[in-house]
């Protein structure tokens, strides 16, 4: 077989396998640990008497248009009052973010002038902590009401080191090429997630709502991108598992336009390069095991080969189309690729002219996604030598939603 055929063929299967191939072979291996494997451990529904005091860290950066809605949400939270304690680290916060927090004496507020970026603010007030658990938001998410409880129940497991709660996009009647995009990635990652911690541990957890043991948290370098991912598997790397919970879910905006989404994932990229830099021990096999396989599956793939495998496989096969070997498989294959690319591009002309069109949202956001990888490995190189972890916010879809953890089904 001619080298090309074979570059071809390793590509397509690594593509497929990296966003289709892996869910599927991950689902078969959960079934069949549930059938054959040992018990599921079943966490214990502790009483208000038995619940552990817990802190609700937020680390915010002038988020003046949301802060008395995320209190009200934090306030409405099915936990008793006098165990949940609320910090809020708001470094560098230029807006009426503080003096709003004022008007709240539930929560303590540590602020200083300079910013540093999120991960610093993480630092910062995690010396502070004092609880056994502590769980992350986002001041632009809203939590259900019974997030805190179903969190705390799986830290019965001793194996669990980490909570990932599940994140969800609210979309509204108007949704974009970015909310729609946004909205199917995330119900597919949350799918990948609770399989992922059914077969071992999930693979990382989202900043927007994730908890960990507070003994465990170990400070990051100020530069990092992607605090929620480096912090959650530093955790598995000392022998923890992270459960995921779908019960315990935080819901926010879709972005507000594909230009913000952007934003969004050039930095997510670019922190995922990073990180697999920063977690190299985890490629070890030996020492990990099965979490490498699903490490490397499920992360390492779609940050590093898999999108430059993507972007080249078109024009692969049109060289394979015209050679002296050529096949209608190659035919096939281009013509799948050429319609698949078509209907990219024209959902990328239907978002500029804020035309909805669901049905194209799924190639144009794939190939959306995939672009932005390549551009967060530009971005990363560009900030050689900052060593702070600021970025720009991706601004989201109008702020008045009326969600709150009063309205969240259970």
């Amino acid at each position: 077989m001619h080298a090309l055929e074979i570059i071809f063929w390793i590509s397509l299967f690594l593509i497929f396998y990296t966003y289709l191939g892996y869910g599927i072979l991950l689902w078969a291996l959960v079934k069949l640990k549930e059938r054959f494997g040992q018990k599921k451990f079943r966490p214990i529904l502790l009483a208000d008497n038995d619940l552990p005091e817990l802190t609700l860290f937020i680390a915010a950066y002038n988020e003046e248009e949301i802060v008395d809605e995320k209190m009200a949400n934090c306030l409405a939270l099915d936990y008793p009052p006098e165990k949940l304690h609320i910090l809020w680290v708001t470094d560098g916060s230029t807006d009426t973010t503080n003096q709003r927090l004022k008007k709240w004496p539930e929560a303590k507020v540590l602020f200083q002038p300079l910013r540093m970026g999120k991960t610093a603010a993480l630092n910062r007030g995690m010396r502070e902590v004092k609880t056994p658990y502590v769980v992350f938001t986002d001041a632009n998410t809203f939590i259900n009401s019974k997030a805190l409880r179903n969190i705390i129940q799986a830290f019965n497991d001793p194996k669990v080191g980490c909570v990932a709660g599940e994140k969800r996009i609210h979309i509204n009647n108007k949704a974009n090429a970015a909310g729609g995009g946004e909205g199917l990635y995330w119900r597919y990652e949350s799918t990948l997630k609770d399989l992922d911690a059914r077969l071992y541990s999930a693979t990382g957890a989202a900043g927007e709502l994730f908890a960990i043991r507070t003994d465990l948290y170990e400070e990051m370098k100020a530069d990092t991108l992607l605090d929620d991912f480096i912090l959650s598997l530093r955790i598995v790397m000392r022998g923890y598992t992270i459960a995921y919970r779908k019960d315990a879910y935080a819901m926010e905006n879709s972005s507000a336009n594909i230009e913000e989404e952007q934003k969004r994932k050039v930095r997510i990229a670019a922190g995922g390069i990073q990180s697999i830099a920063r977690l190299f021990p985890l490629l070890n096999p030996f020492k990990y095991g099965i979490f490498t396989f699903q490490y490397v599956s499920h992360r390492v793939l779609r940050w590093t080969l898999t999108p430059v495998l993507l972007f080249i496989l078109l024009p692969l096969n049109t060289v394979l189309l015209f050679s002296p070997e050529r096949s209608l498989l190659y035919a096939i294959f281009w013509l799948l690729q050429a319609l698949f690319y078509l209907a990219g591009s024209y959902g990328n002309f239907l978002a500029g002219k804020r035309i909805k069109n669901k049905f194209l949202f799924v190639p144009y956001y794939f190939l959306f996604m995939n672009a932005n990888v390549l551009r967060g490995f530009i971005y990363l190189y560009r900030r050689k030598g900052i060593q702070n972890g600021t970025w720009e916010k991706a601004k989201r879809t109008d702020i008045g939603t009326g969600l709150n953890a009063s309205n969240f089904p259970e």
